[in-house]
């Protein structure tokens, strides 16, 4: 039985301690990195397209304006040489004030460019880990399964272990077990506890060999049950 607990235990730990399970936890945290630098480069973008839209509204604007201008000199509205002096003069401002808005717009392009080409990097690594977690999710279920089959397999061969053990050594062993990491009983092999690992002096182990086989020994040392079998040296 005791060999049935430990094994059970030691599935405890491999499901526990699955390498799955540390390799999804530390792709979620890098996960969670790379959206927060996805969201940053979404706010960017956006900032940027809003500056593009202004960019493009204030060269139309320059544009239609200096359009107008155009139409009502070819038109000959403005006869006044003044006036028309004037005018050519503001056309030239308006040349200048949309060159110089232009510039702006490519500038706000190229970034806006750039920041498309990070946020489309972050959502592809995002992407990309969240097709390597769905990969290890299928392999951490697969293991859990096999693992989980075993310890089925254990449990069922405990109960006709159990069957014909005297109730007080079964509440006795469940103790040891609790306050011993789980080993309750040990065997006695070669005069040593496989418990504690210490060797038992002669004097013990020649008490030991005088009681009767079915009477319950315990460690001196550990007071852990002890199991005799052929190979403990008695």
């Amino acid at each position: 039985m005791q060999a049935l607990d430990a094994q059970v235990a030691q599935l405890g730990h491999q499901r526990s301690h699955l390498p799955e399970l540390a390799d999804m936890a530390a792709l979620t945290q890098s996960r969670g990195e790379l959206v927060d630098q996805m969201r940053d480069a979404q706010i960017v973008l956006d900032d940027l397209t809003a500056a593009q839209a202004k960019a493009d509204a204030d060269v139309e604007s320059v544009k239609t304006r200096r359009t107008r201008d155009r139409d009502r000199m070819d038109s000959g509205q403005i006869s006044n040489p003044k006036d028309l002096e004037r005018m050519q003069h503001e056309l030239v401002s308006l040349d200048r004030r949309i060159a110089t808005l232009e510039d702006e717009e490519i500038n706000v392009m190229e970034q806006r460019e750039e920041a498309q080409k990070a946020l489309a990097t972050f959502t592809g690594q995002v992407q990309e880990a969240d097709a390597r977690l769905a990969e290890l999710a299928i392999a951490r279920d697969e293991k859990l399964a096999a693992i989980d089959a075993e310890v089925d397999a254990a449990v069922a061969k405990r109960a006709p272990a159990l069957e014909g053990m005297p109730e007080d050594l079964l509440a006795l062993y469940e103790r040891l077990r609790t306050n011993k990491g789980g080993v309750g009983a040990a065997e006695l092999r070669q005069r040593r506890c496989t418990g504690c690992q210490l060797t038992i002096d002669n004097a013990e182990l020649a008490i030991i060999r005088a009681k009767p086989s079915n009477e319950v020994v315990r460690c001196e040392e550990c007071t852990r049950i002890l199991v005799r079998t052929g190979e403990s040296g008695l």
